[in-house]
């Protein structure tokens, strides 16, 4: 709790919740913006990547100071021998985990104090865990690195990833999904802008004593804190009560699981809707998050030379300049997908808006499960357009599973307690990415050790991602309205919300809301989605050598 606590003594005038409540005039779509500048900077964690090769020969500069018999305890240790990359890409793993734990640690926290505060502590955790580690190269030391982009950067992906979620579902109760996938999509696109930033930095600061990683983590670093502070700072929650102008509850296609009331956030993991839907999130993440992991050596193993228009030249017999002309295609490959992830968080939340949660998830399943097992039929025909067109799908899915969980929350528990909820929830995220990618990769080396052609050891491995989709399929399925038992009085709801100690209570829009794009919120887009759009172009004229 020394987080929170410290977060509640740093000048509370300022960061305070009762300071954050919206007056009249106010227009509520200046609030997604805030969102995304928080959600951009931490979606870096999925490009943290470009920095793991670099790093692997941080102390030889052109080629790595190695020790073949070095143990991990040694590894976080060693001030002579260069850091391997699978003890690197365990910094990602830890800040994975540390994300679901801090969100569901802090969850409750965040209620209370409101999402400026929370917003506050992971632009110093995210962006102080870029310095801590530029520390950690300097000294070369990994236990630090893991220190700083796995715990420290970990709990600041926490608390910024769930910082705008109840405050948008309580924004946008017309638009749930919309709203939180406008935020969520971020997260996905992160690093489609932090990847190239941070190659131009390295590039920028290599010299021959350094590989330039301590100065991009550094520079980064600086970047995040300053964005991710004023994205907090945009953040304004509605008063108690407030709807949209004229704006009642309708009957939808969900309308059976949208609970009218509210569980508390003591009750909520003791239902069984809340572990159903852990379920369903950890089996889509699995599935997402191992095609992550494993999409760059995967599309190079099993297209190989026919990636430079040479069909006959295997894995294993490419020549070095080959080898590394293939890596770059598969790096667009990579970042192609982290467009699907990003674009898919707002437009599968967004259709969930019309026909259901639950229905959503229901097409993430099946159509997943179908392109999963056509995934190896297409790499047999040796269609590359195929195989990456149906990956892309696969990955607005996940993207979409992740925005589209919080407004399930919300349908299913009501708005209360959403946030601190779905950070609970989020723990099915650090399942998922211990297991995914360990399942796939364990497969994958059993298959090459077994003598399998690398073109064909991935058969095996999408025929078990469709069993994942499969139990996520069963596990929606079962998902039904919350039993009244769990719901709190209105007596328990007032007291609550006196508790908040927020403005007035609000049963209209009475000015607040409004304006559409104004002058200030079309300011706001521009700061966010100049950046976003360039990330895009980026990316989409690195892949487009995978559909010629």
């Amino acid at each position: 709790m020394s987080v929170a606590s410290s977060a509640d003594s740093f000048t509370p005038s300022l960061l305070d919740r009762q300071r954050i409540v919206a007056k009249a005039g106010f227009n509520r779509w200046l609030v997604p913006p805030a969102a995304l500048a928080i959600h951009l900077c931490i979606g870096m964690s999925y490009g943290l990547s470009v920095f793991w090769l670099p790093l692997s020969q941080a102390l030889g500069i052109t080629k790595p100071v190695t020790c073949p018999d070095m143990t991990v305890a040694q590894a976080l240790f060693t001030t002579t021998c260069d850091w391997r990359v699978s003890d690197l890409l365990v910094t990602f793993t830890v800040g994975i985990v540390f994300l679901g734990l801090s969100a569901a640690v802090f969850g409750g926290w965040l209620e209370r104090a409101g999402p400026r505060k929370a917003g506050v502590v992971a632009a110093l955790c995210w962006g102080g865990g870029f310095l801590i580690s530029a520390a950690a190269v300097q000294i070369h030391q990994l236990w630090l690195l893991w220190l700083g982009l796995g715990v420290v950067g970990g709990i600041g992906l926490g608390l910024g990833y769930i910082s705008p979620v109840s405050t948008l579902i309580k924004w946008f109760p017309d638009r749930r999904g919309m709203a939180t996938g406008m935020a969520i999509m971020g997260f996905g696109g992160g690093a489609m802008i932090g990847s190239p930033i941070a190659i131009l930095l390295m590039n920028h600061f290599r010299s021959a004593e350094s590989v330039g990683a301590k100065e991009a983590l550094a520079v980064i670093g600086c970047l995040y804190i300053v964005a991710m502070l004023c994205g907090a700072f945009g953040y304004r929650v509605p008063p108690d009560g407030w709807t949209p102008d004229g704006w009642q509850p309708s009957g939808t296609q969900s309308k059976a699981l949208i609970t009218h009331g509210h569980v508390h956030l003591d009750n909520a993991h003791k239902t069984p809707q809340f572990w159903l839907i852990w379920i369903v999130l950890c089996m889509n993440v699995s599935a997402g998050i191992g095609v992550l992991a494993m999409a760059s050596p995967m599309l190079q193993e099993i297209f190989a030379g026919k990636l430079i228009g040479l069909p006959d030249i295997r894995f294993s017999d490419l020549t070095p300049i080959q080898a590394t002309a293939i890596a770059g295609i598969a790096g667009g490959f990579v970042s192609l997908l982290s467009l699907f992830n990003s674009g898919g968080r707002f437009l599968w939340a967004s259709l969930s808006d019309h026909i259901g949660r639950k229905p959503t998830y229901f097409c993430f399943f099946v159509l997943g499960m179908a392109l999963y097992a056509l995934a190896p039929t297409f790499a047999h025909m040796g269609s590359i357009p195929l195989f990456v067109g149906a990956f892309c799908i696969i990955l607005t899915m996940y993207g979409g599973g992740f925005s589209t969980v919080p407004a399930y929350l919300a349908d299913i528990f009501g708005t209360q307690f959403v946030g601190a909820i779905h950070g609970r929830l989020l723990t099915a995220w650090s399942t998922a990415g211990v297991l995914g990618p360990l399942v796939i990769g364990y497969i994958r080396d059993a298959q090459i050790a077994a003598g399998i052609p690398r073109a064909l050891v991935y058969d095996r491995t999408m025929y078990i991602l469709v069993g994942f989709l499969l139990v996520g399929f069963i596990a929606n399925a079962l998902i039904r309205p919350v039993a009244d038992k769990w719901l709190m009085s209105d007596a328990e709801v007032a007291k609550l919300q006196a508790a908040k100690a927020t403005a007035t209570h609000s049963t209209g829009s009475h000015g607040i809301g409004f304006g559409g794009m104004s002058p200030a919120a079309l300011i706001a887009w521009l700061l966010v989605g100049i950046p976003f759009f360039w990330g895009v172009w980026n990316t989409l004229g690195k892949a487009v050598v995978l559909f010629r």
